[in-house]
């Protein structure tokens, strides 16, 4: 049997390495590395070592893959505290939408927001996150709802990545509103998006995937449908905001286009649930904008659960339903809200969240192959990360097998 290549060992760890169906706990492991992949995992007593290894003792403490963030909208302009006042006094989602606030407005402060605007005040955001465990997000566009918008979005999203080595996957959120100049004309800007937008977004590979807002103040499934359509003609994964606010069967739409993944989902019915198991397709949970709306309708967990359907959670991080910077408060919401168990939680910004984004063969898991993303933290157990809200940080943070300072 051939020896491993590997140029790092972090040793004497108790690793959650999210292999199998729990935690995959390791109690006392060690992990190797070369070249950004991970190229052993073990009992620390059988881990191979040579001169030129670099040892990293990791004192007992617990190592978890580098965390995944899913589902946010992290690059924007402005603020919609005037929002949240207003909810406060008891204007609800639609009503807001109805008065030119919500969306519309964060829409006004990104085009008029230049791109290094926009990069300065996101960038804010996705160091907070990183500073949590964060290895690899993704960043929704759907702010710009115009082609030079939505482009200056995700070029912004890219170069996040590329500033703060952290791994940055791009999703254009193509039928997110509609936009002034296409008031009482939804399919008419379907159609623009479809004909116009999309296929130079294509062409300058600047979307991993595409999704939808389809619900009862987005988009209607059938407009939906064509949207995905259009995505599949160029070969574009899809992915759906689906039944946060009525049930506009967006998630079986989803299930049948083969969808990563069907988002918030409190209105989902048991054939959403159905379709969404048979496709493989990820339900990922959005606790952030539950908490902030007042929702008091749960989504069906234990009908996903059931099903055998994959559960991820993510911040929603975005100015107006989830302006909360800090993916580990919703992993703690996941849990008190949700009722998921911390191992749920745990798989659910790893592994279920790498498959999400199409990535669980790279990322997610501790296994040889992987890419190296993982976290030391000094708890006693794992369900510290999300029994704690706020207050947990990673001792020690690798990505791609550089330690981040």
């Amino acid at each position: 049997m051939s020896r491993p290549a590997f140029d790092q060992l972090w040793t004497n760890a108790r690793i959650a390495t999210m292999c199998g169906d729990g935690l995959g706990l390791i109690e006392c492991g060690a992990i190797a590395s070369q070249n950004q992949r991970i190229t052993w995992v073990g009992n620390a007593a059988d881990a191979p070592i040579a001169d030129t290894t670099v040892v990293h003792d990791c004192a007992g403490a617990l190592m978890t893959p580098g965390l995944i963030d899913c589902h946010t909208h992290l690059v924007f302009a402005g603020n919609r505290a005037q929002e949240f006042e207003m909810r406060l006094q008891g204007a609800s989602y639609t009503d807001i939408a109805n008065a030119g606030c919500g969306i519309a407005s964060t829409v006004r402060a990104v085009r008029d927001a230049t791109e290094a605007e926009l990069l300065q005040q996101s960038e804010h955001r996705l160091r907070v996150l990183m500073g949590e465990g964060v290895t690899t997000i993704e960043i929704k566009s759907g702010y710009g709802l115009d082609l030079e918008s939505e482009l200056k979005m995700l070029r912004v999203a890219r170069e996040l990545g590329r500033r703060n080595g952290v791994n940055v996957v791009t999703t254009f959120l193509g039928l997110h509103a509609l936009p002034p100049a296409f008031a009482g004309r939804a399919d008419d800007y379907v159609d623009h998006v479809c004909q116009q937008i999309l296929p130079v977004i294509a062409g300058e590979q600047l979307a991993d995937a595409v999704d939808a807002f389809c619900d009862e103040i987005g988009f209607t499934r059938a407009q939906t449908q064509r949207f995905f359509e259009a995505a599949r003609r160029l070969g574009i994964p899809v992915k759906l905001h689906a039944e946060q606010l009525s049930n506009q069967h967006g998630a079986a739409l989803a299930g049948e286009f083969g969808a990563l993944s069907a988002d918030h989902l409190e209105y989902l019915d048991g054939a959403g649930v159905d379709e969404l198991a048979k496709a493989g397709t990820v339900a990922v949970l959005l606790p952030g904008a539950f908490y902030v709306l007042r929702e008091t309708r749960l989504p069906p967990v234990d009908a996903l659960r059931s099903a055998g359907v994959p559960i991820a959670v993510a911040s929603d991080l975005n100015p107006g339903t989830s302006p909360i910077v800090s993916l580990q408060a919703n992993m703690h919401l996941a849990c008190t809200l949700f009722r998921l168990t911390p191992t749920e939680v745990l798989r659910g910004v790893t592994v279920n969240a790498a498959r999400a984004l199409g990535l669980q063969h790279d990322r997610g898991s501790l296994a040889v192959g992987r890419r190296a993303d993982w976290c030391v933290w000094a708890v006693a157990q794992p369900a510290e990360l999300c029994y704690w809200m706020g207050g947990v940080k990673p001792d020690r943070i690798v990505a791609g097998g550089k330690e981040r300072k």
